[in-house]
């Protein structure tokens, strides 16, 4: 039988901004300045960065990713949210309800949201047509083998599904490390 392999991404802290908050932080009709495309189709890093301000510290210059987005959220790794002072939780994207909030710090202004960052759950983008091919379907939940000096399994991963994904895997900076991937590193899916 013939392995399912799919490629990893690392994601690194980021911030997805609403239209509001964005001209709240870069001023009144400020659009996001692309700085690379991302993996994913229409998404992209772009140039601006933030601070964030947690209780306890704050991490200086964290990349926007673009386009806006109707709430904001910040995608922390479990060492961020200890560094600055906020419980780490771990979330689906848009799963927002009981997170905690943090400041957020741009050129114009300071934002401060009451929600709103996670340690995003690791989850696979997969096109419709890879869906098939693998045999699972949105919202399941499955193993991924990694193979290398420190190989391990990730359970409880999501799998989500649709025709605008591209296939990849999505791990936090903390996860990408502990199993010494890199972005393009090749794991197998195990149902």
């Amino acid at each position: 039988m013939t392995k399912m392999m799919l490629p990893v991404a690392i994601s690194n802290r980021h911030v997805h901004l609403s239209q509001a908050d964005l001209e709240t932080l870069f001023g009144k009709g400020f659009e996001l300045t692309k700085m690379k495309d991302l993996s994913q189709p229409g998404q992209f890093a772009a140039n601006e960065q933030v601070d964030l301000v947690g209780p306890k510290r704050t991490i200086k210059g964290v990349r926007i990713l673009g386009p806006a987005r109707k709430t904001s959220q910040v995608e922390i790794s479990v060492t961020d949210a200890f560094t600055l002072g906020v419980a780490p939780v771990v979330r689906n994207s848009g799963d927002l309800e009981g997170t905690p909030g943090l400041k957020l710090v741009g050129p114009a202004g300071e934002v401060m949201l009451d929600k709103g960052s996670i340690v995003a759950a690791r989850h696979i983008h997969m096109h419709t047509s890879d869906a098939e091919r693998f045999g699972v379907k949105d919202k399941d939940l499955v193993s991924v083998r990694t193979e290398g000096p420190r190989p391990l399994v990730f359970d409880k991963v999501l799998v989500r599904v649709d025709t605008e994904y591209g296939l990849e895997m999505h791990v936090d900076m903390d996860e990408g490390n502990a199993a010494f991937l890199k972005n393009g590193t090749l794991v197998e899916l195990v149902k």
